[in-house]
């Protein structure tokens, strides 16, 4: 039996509260500061993984007593101190290897300096999780009705390392890409990389706006610290992926852009008849590809760091995708903003762009 851990945390003060009803009666100030002293707790034991070849793998999720709003604002140590504590839990539970999930794979070097401190292996899942994304994006346009290969690609902080990874990956099949970056110096400089490796000579910019005005595909993944991606940039019809964390794109483009498919990555079917004795907004065996990311390296008896830092490199991605369809696992469809979307939705984005691009041509005759 393979075991493994993974890292949770509550995305919003909100969340603790629908957890533990008793919270409800507190001020939110109280909550954030009781979180912040609490040590971190077995939130689940997971059973049931079970590979296409056989292997079976027991896990738990962890807990990490801090919101996102605090991971972020809180002093940079005392959230690792957290996170390594959280690590050390899954350690001594006999994890093999533990995955550091939402925020956790974030702070500070990405997982970097987490497994310098604990003596079992870590993994951000961010291959997977790229994987996936750029799976969603074939899924999401074979359904949108869109041609990767006369598609306009446009990917937002080309130049980082998950950046550059996604575009050299979809420059294998684009037509048309846009990269788009703080530098133009390396933007050149992986056009020119992009070009020798895929025969694709993508156009750079260091305008986001005019990188987004008239993309049918956008992969968002710049370190801002904010949202950079605003309604007003898109056509109807586009599809967004943001990799990014914090998010590129606000919460406001899916709120008043009904005309848009705005994803941040795929749900994950894991083989077996898992039981993850939790309920964390997907439909069941299903699971976040960083998730699967921990699990599949577990399954493979691959107990080593493996998407640590943020240098991400294609190689990887490449082969946590042939490990994952080796096991059996799969992309069961997308997420938005933390919440499965289900085909139907995705259908109604479509009949919604149709219309609004109807109402544009409309107007230009």
């Amino acid at each position: 039996m393979e075991r493994f851990a993974f890292i949770i945390h509550p995305l919003e003060i909100e969340d603790v509260a629908r957890k533990f009803p008793s919270a409800q009666r507190m001020p939110a100030s109280w909550l954030e500061s009781l979180l912040r002293h609490s040590p971190p707790i077995k939130a689940s034991h997971i059973k049931g993984v079970r590979s296409l070849q056989g292997t079976e793998a027991e896990g738990w999720f962890i807990g990490c007593l801090l919101t996102s709003k605090q991971m972020m604002e809180l002093p940079e140590q005392d959230v690792l101190d957290k996170i390594i504590k959280s690590a050390r839990k899954a350690e001594q539970l006999g994890a093999g290897i533990v995955g550091l999930g939402a925020f956790t794979a974030v702070v500070g070097d990405a997982g970097v300096t987490v497994a310098e401190n604990v003596g079992i292996a870590v993994t951000t899942g961010n291959s997977y999780t790229v994987a996936t994304a750029l799976e969603g994006i074939r899924y999401a346009a074979d359904l949108m009705d869109v041609s990767i290969a006369d598609a306009s690609v446009t990917v937002l902080g080309a130049t980082g390392s998950i950046g550059s990874a996604c575009a050299r990956i979809l420059a294998r099949d684009a037509g048309n890409m846009t990269m788009a970056a703080r530098s133009l110096d390396r933007l050149e400089e992986l056009a020119s990389r992009i070009e020798a490796e895929a025969g694709l000579r993508p156009q750079v910019t260091i305008d986001l706006a005019a990188a987004c005005r008239g993309a049918d595909i956008i992969v968002a993944v710049t370190s801002a610290t904010g949202a950079v991606v605003e309604p007003e940039w898109l056509k109807p019809g586009a599809i967004i992926c943001d990799v990014a964390r914090p998010r590129n794109v606000s919460r406001r483009v899916a709120d008043v852009r009904q005309d848009v498919l705005v994803f941040e990555g795929g749900v994950v079917e894991v083989p077996g008849d898992v039981d993850f004795g939790m309920d964390f907004g997907f439909p069941a065996k299903t699971a976040y590809a960083c998730m699967a990311e921990t699990m599949i390296l577990a399954l493979e008896g691959r107990y080593e760091n493996f998407t640590l830092g943020r240098d991400l490199s294609v190689a990887q991605i490449d082969e946590i995708s042939r490990l994952a369809a080796r096991n059996g696992f799969r992309l069961a469809g997308l997420r938005s903003f933390e919440r499965a979307v289900s085909r139907e939705w995705i259908q109604r984005v479509k009949e919604n762009a149709d219309r609004a691009s109807r109402g544009v041509a409309a107007k230009g005759m």
